[in-house]
């Protein structure tokens, strides 16, 4: 109830933001993690064409959120917000319907393309409606997406029980269903003339060192964040030798999310600045990944359920705690990004904000993977793990000393939207 309360003080642009991104992530993840499987077992690709659909996809969205951005800035935050899930309803729709490479390509592209429009647009539009309850606002929105993020895949099972198109035109139904639903009731807003060019933007963006210095300071969040689809799972697996383990991983944040997320956002805000909980949030973060290496790479496998049992305690005691430094950094990391700069540009932050976060998890990945590997053959399981823990605590320091030099922006100072 008390949930429920605080959305209904929200606006109600901000509320509709919020079903959005449900129904985004339900959308999103009814489809993409059985996509893979589609090309290979349906379709017959190679595995070398399978990596090109899905890199092409990734490379889309992450490598064009500058252009979002800038978009939501120039054009207004609605507009590409519509834009881009009716992008992603054509996208989803031609995986249903197309089995040539091209058109599965195009399809990529497009959905790619459609996650670089609204994302941006979507968090710069809630920041500026939002005021200066935007840490609480991300936080909901944090609960909405958590929650879509569990529906989507149950849903998507049920429909893969008929057929992968039937999964795929569900998907692109939704989208249909909130690219409508946004075009009707989302309220617009009136974008103010701007002068100068889209370049002159990016460098005043590109040009922040403070800004940039924050950014690279994030990338133990993100990497770490990932690890949530990599490291845990496979941690979890190992340790119990049972496969539904890294279920268990997913099932654990989601409930810890759904339950704390909102409660813990409103407790730190009003206790010291922000700054000190994003800090906190990355160290806790970083200690995650220390009780899953006292089981990794233990010799031989856990003796019955018993032993399986407690070998899966640390794991899924590391994914608690790094759920809950991702649920205390996260809302706060999202409420400073726009004091950066000109509200004007708050798109255009969270565009470059989100394509060094792309990066991150890319290189950061690569090096986990490399540990991962290194580890197995030379017996050292702990290697990953102890690379993770020196991520998050390189990113809290990093934070840390930026709050120091006084480099961070006052979290109350609201990104008010140019209107006219």
């Amino acid at each position: 109830m008390r949930t429920w309360h605080e959305i209904r003080r929200f606006p109600f642009a901000v509320r509709l933001l919020l079903v959005n991104q449900l129904g985004v992530n339900t959308g999103f993840y009814l489809l993409i993690p059985y996509l893979a499987t589609h090309l290979g077992e349906n379709l017959g690709l190679s595995a070398a064409a399978v990596g090109v659909v899905l890199g092409v996809r990734n490379l889309s969205q992450q490598g064009l959120f500058l252009v979002g951005g800038s978009a939501s800035d120039r054009l207004g935050p609605r507009g590409v917000i519509i834009a881009g899930c009716a992008l992603r309803t054509v996208g989803f729709a031609l995986f249903a319907l197309g089995d040539d490479l091209a058109v599965l390509l195009a399809a990529s592209v497009l959905s790619g393309f459609a996650g670089a429009l609204f994302n941006p647009a979507v968090r710069a539009y809630l920041a500026q409606e939002a005021g200066d309850r935007k840490a609480e606002a991300f936080a909901l929105f944090s609960m909405f997406a958590t929650a879509g993020a569990l529906i989507g895949p149950l849903l998507g099972s049920a429909l893969l029980l008929v057929d992968f198109r039937t999964s795929a035109l569900t998907a692109a139904g939704i989208f249909a269903a909130l690219t409508v639903a946004q075009a009707l009731v989302l309220p617009a807003r009136k974008t103010a003339p701007r002068t100068g060019t889209v370049l002159t933007d990016w460098r005043e963006v590109l040009g922040n060192r403070a800004f940039l210095a924050f950014a690279l300071a994030m990338v133990g969040m993100f990497t770490l964040e990932n690890q949530l689809y990599l490291l845990l799972p496979d941690g979890a697996r190992r340790a119990t030798g049972w496969d539904g383990a890294a279920g268990l991983v997913f099932l654990v944040g989601t409930l810890a999310n759904l339950s704390l997320q909102l409660r813990l956002t409103r407790a730190l805000k009003e206790r010291g600045h922000r700054a000190r909980w994003i800090a906190a949030g990355l160290g806790l973060m970083a200690l995650a990944f220390l009780p899953p290496a006292l089981v990794a790479g233990g010799s031989g496998g856990p003796d019955g359920a018993a032993g399986a049992t407690l070998r899966a305690l640390p794991v899924l005691a590391g994914a608690l705690l790094l759920h809950l430094g991702v649920m205390a950094a996260q809302p706060f990391v999202m409420e400073l990004v726009p004091g950066f700069g000109r509200a004007e540009l708050t798109g255009t932050y969270f565009g470059v904000f989100y394509v060094v976060s792309g990066i991150a998890a890319a290189v950061g990945n690569t090096v986990v993977g490399w540990a991962m590997d290194t580890g197995e053959r030379g017996g050292a399981g702990w290697l990953p793990w102890a690379c993770c823990a020196l991520f998050g605590l390189a990113s809290a320091l990093g934070v840390a000393w930026l709050h120091r030099r006084g480099s961070l922006p006052a979290p109350s100072r609201p990104a008010v939207p140019a209107t006219a």
